[in-house]
């Protein structure tokens, strides 16, 4: 019953930089208040009013795990004390999904009842093990598994069938708990481990929890399997699931925000769960270090959409004021190990920064940038400042050329 998953690249710290790129200059025209976009030097990158119109054709189940994004909770949201994210992801194949998540033995199970697509989240209250992704034994850890299937029949089915075989592991030393709350939800731990699996059939899915605990106490257990639930089905409630048969036809830019996104070759992109993507603030929240901080400035900002293209990364909130709000508290939140460094020259309330060479962050861009403008929030990173400087410039011009 031992399931791990893992941490999913942190957005604007992992990517690879682009090269460096020469030119200036870029068509435009101004706005009331505004600078000129067209005196800014963006290098070779396109920065005039662009659209996706493509839909997802034979990446439907990308492009609906993207949207499952806003259906699975945040683990602080279930209880505040787990405020280490441990990473959110689209879990795409029957492989990925019983290597890290579910047991082997539930491979057959899904390969025969046809998993659609599904979203996992985790976070603790304690960070793993230095250098490790392991949990040390006093942790607190809740890893919540959404599971799509084509309707709620498979959906039920499949539920029952993942915990006989968890179950059947160890059938001898396994033990069947109940909620009187969650009467359909199927539970079981092993009497002196401090860990209890669950799954719970919803509708067209199948939630599947993995929750460790410092001590083996079979109350305690229970109330945290109730908590999760209580968290993530109303979660799901609130989400509406795409058709199978209409998985082809969504948009692969829903928000418009992958439209904004400063990127080397507009001609290239298909969904990607990681270089080419729309997620909902969960995704967002789910991927940082302090949950706590990053669920708060979402609040605060009303953060409600983020998209990914290459090394750049749009975010959508309510309004002009809550953008520099956004900027600050990123900022904010990056740590010893960065410090501030020139913006590009009138570019209003941009923001640099550059990586220590001591960081613990050694895999991360050496620069990042954050440019506002309107409700939208630009974040840029490059291992070249010439090159951040020009990208960043690019991000400002192709958000005002965009509203």
């Amino acid at each position: 019953m031992v399931r791990t998953t893992r941490r999913a690249g942190i957005v604007f710290a992992t990517a690879t930089a682009v090269a460096v790129l020469a030119g200036c200059g870029v068509q435009g025209t101004p706005v009331a208040g505004e600078i000129d976009v067209r005196t800014l030097d963006v290098g070779n990158y396109a920065v005039d009013q662009h659209a996706y119109h493509q839909t997802a054709d034979d990446a439907g189940a990308v492009v609906e795990g993207m949207r499952m994004s806003r259906a699975v909770v945040p683990a602080v949201r279930i209880d505040p004390s787990l405020k280490v994210g441990q990473g959110g992801h689209i879990v795409l194949d029957n492989t990925e999904a019983t290597t890290r998540l579910l047991a082997a033995v539930s491979k057959p199970i899904l390969d025969r009842e046809g998993l659609l697509t599904g979203y996992t989240a985790a976070g603790a209250d304690k960070p793993d093990e230095p250098g490790t992704s392991i949990s040390t034994s006093d942790t607190t850890s809740v890893t919540d598994f959404v599971m799509r299937f084509a309707d709620a029949d498979t959906a039920k089915r499949t539920a029952q069938e993942l915990e006989d075989a968890d179950f059947g592991v160890a059938p001898d030393l396994n033990k069947k708990l109940t909620l009187s709350k969650y009467p359909d939800a199927l539970v079981h731990w092993r009497p002196g481990i401090s860990n209890v699996g669950a799954f719970l059939a919803h509708k067209n899915f199948v939630i599947s929890l993995f929750i460790q605990r410092p001590e083996p106490d079979q109350d305690d257990l229970e109330a945290w399997v109730q908590k999760s639930l209580d968290a993530q089905v109303p979660a799901l409630d609130r989400f509406q699931a795409t058709p199978k048969d209409q998985f082809s036809s969504l948009p692969i830019d829903p928000d418009g925000l992958l439209a904004r996104a400063v990127v080397r070759d507009r001609d290239v992109h298909t969904p990607d769960r990681d270089r080419f993507a729309s997620y909902g603030p969960n995704d967002f929240v789910n991927i940082a270090e302090d949950e706590t901080t990053r669920q708060r400035l979402v609040d605060d900002t009303g953060l409600d959409a983020v998209g990914i293209a290459d090394t750049s990364t749009v975010l959508r909130v309510r309004d002009a004021a809550a953008g520099g709000r956004l900027v600050n508290g990123l900022v904010s939140a990056s740590g010893s190990g960065y410090s501030p460094t020139d913006a590009p020259d009138g570019i209003p309330g941009a923001k640099c920064l550059q990586l220590g060479s001591s960081s613990v962050h050694s895999n991360a861009a050496k620069f990042r940038c954050y440019i506002p403008h309107g409700r939208y929030v630009e974040v840029v990173i490059s291992n070249d400042q010439s090159d951040m400087k020009k990208k960043a410039s690019a991000a400002y011009a192709l958000l005002a050329n965009s509203m």
